[in-house]
């Protein structure tokens, strides 16, 4: 009788412990909560959020082009299979996507190309709104180079030139860069042929020096994965500072003697460090960059302009601001573990005095001018620890447009005219920096028809 009575309670004991691992197996399985996508030029990223780290595997697939991913312990449910949706005929990368359950345990998602591209893949742990996200970057297998472009947009031809093998055409390599974005490792020197530089001198008031078109770097801050600040009225960060930045572009392009890259020119996250690589590859003479500030209390108000510091903070607020629009990229996700060195490489911290200098006085003359549109929130440049900022050879701001938290200010933010008016401004300022700065001498880029 006790025998039995111990293999009775044996046999409750084993489906006792069955029935814990198989509550056990079902909390283990991934439920995917969202999807998102977004496809630019610079490169496309899908992210998979969930609520457990997704285990996964991957392969490519030649003629036709396909990148195939493994899930493992997915669910498959509306959310995740909306991804075929989401995928607009005018991303430059994917055709299509497919999703479908491969075999138990494993779903299996199918990306057709249109063309040959170089990927990465990698979680993130949760931060902030987000939980575990799976995030798929899809970058060209050939970028364009930021300089080349310029140069096509201002009606350059670069010629190939004899002898060149190895290299792109009529491109001398110069300096190193570094980025963890899908762009060339080098910053390049293009030296248009004679036929392309017209014999036309810059117009009167015309800021061009030494022959060549200025080139001033816009970078709208935040994007894609990482909105920014929310106003209360829900204005997301991301999307007022690239309007803005378009309405700059535009007044820099209509002026003589300049031009404008657009650093961010979608709604797609670059890294901190990619944005100043990409300003460094085009030989920009300025970089500026905007923001839209937000505070816990409603009533802060006013327009600010920062400098990097090379020993600490001006200010609490300024070391507070600093640390806040560093994280950007904790958000926007950033594969810290990448091997590619392009990819992984970051910017050396050589903080020059002579380009802080520079931007103190580049960051002066642009608060002066927006103090003639805006409430200035403080009176004075301040300077803090912007990984965006730390360019070592290009004067480089950061802007606070206006207060995003406050009710009125959002108001502004979101009125056309008024982002106009903070576009005047800066390009103000910017003339009154190089009217008393010279640019330093460098290689034609460009020249004006």
């Amino acid at each position: 009788m006790f025998k039995q009575f111990v293999k009775i309670s044996a046999l409750i004991s084993m489906l006792w412990l069955a029935q814990l691992l198989g509550i056990a197996h079902a909390q283990a399985a991934v439920a995917i909560s969202a999807v998102r996508v977004w496809p630019a030029q610079d490169y496309t990223r899908i992210t998979l959020e969930s609520n457990h780290a997704i285990r996964y595997t991957q392969f490519t697939i030649k003629n036709p082009e396909r990148l195939v991913i493994d899930l493992e312990q997915v669910d498959i449910n509306e959310i995740l299979n909306s991804l075929a949706n989401k995928i607009d005929n005018g991303d430059p990368y994917i055709k299509s996507a497919r999703v479908g359950r491969f075999k138990p345990g494993v779903v299996r998602l199918v990306l057709d190309l249109k063309t040959e591209v170089k990927s990465q893949l990698f979680n993130l742990k949760p931060v902030a709104e987000y939980g575990h996200r799976l995030v798929l970057d899809i970058f060209p297998m050939h970028p364009v180079d930021p300089l080349i472009a310029l140069l096509q947009s201002s009606g350059v031809t670069v010629h190939a030139t004899e002898g060149d093998s190895g290299s792109l055409p009529g491109i001398t390599s110069n300096v190193q860069a570094t980025t963890n974005l899908p762009v060339e490792p080098d910053i390049v020197a293009v030296t248009p042929p004679p036929s392309a530089i017209p014999e036309k001198k810059p117009s009167h008031g015309s800021p061009a020096h030494g022959g060549r078109i200025l080139v001033i770097a816009i970078d709208a801050g935040h994007g894609g994965e990482d909105p920014g600040a929310r106003g209360r009225r829900g204005t997301q960060e991301k999307n007022i500072t690239l309007a803005i930045a378009r309405k700059l572009k535009a007044q820099i392009d209509d002026t003589p003697g300049m031009r404008a890259l657009l650093i961010r020119d979608g709604d797609y996250f670059i890294p901190l460090v990619g944005r100043v690589a990409k300003a460094r590859q085009a030989r920009a003479d300025l970089f500026i960059s905007i923001h839209a500030d937000a505070f816990v209390k409603p009533h802060a108000r006013g327009s600010s302009v920062f400098a990097l510091s090379e020993s600490g903070a001006t200010s609490t607020t300024a070391r507070w601001l600093a640390k806040k629009e560093n994280e950007a990229d904790l958000i926007g996700g950033v594969n810290i573990a990448a091997k590619d060195p392009y990819l992984a490489r970051t910017l050396l911290d050589l903080s020059q005095t002579a380009t802080i200098s520079d931007s103190m006085k580049l960051a002066k003359h642009v608060l002066g001018q927006i103090g003639k549109i805006n409430t200035l929130h403080k009176n004075h440049v301040e300077q803090a620890g912007f990984a965006v900022l730390k360019s070592p050879d290009i004067p480089s701001i950061l802007i606070e447009t206006a207060f995003i938290s406050n009710p009125a200010e959002e108001s502004r933010l979101n009125d056309n005219g008024y982002q106009a008016e903070m576009a005047l401004a800066i390009l103000g300022g910017i003339k009154r920096y190089f009217s008393k700065n010279p640019a330093l001498s460098k290689q034609i880029i460009a020249q004006s028809e």
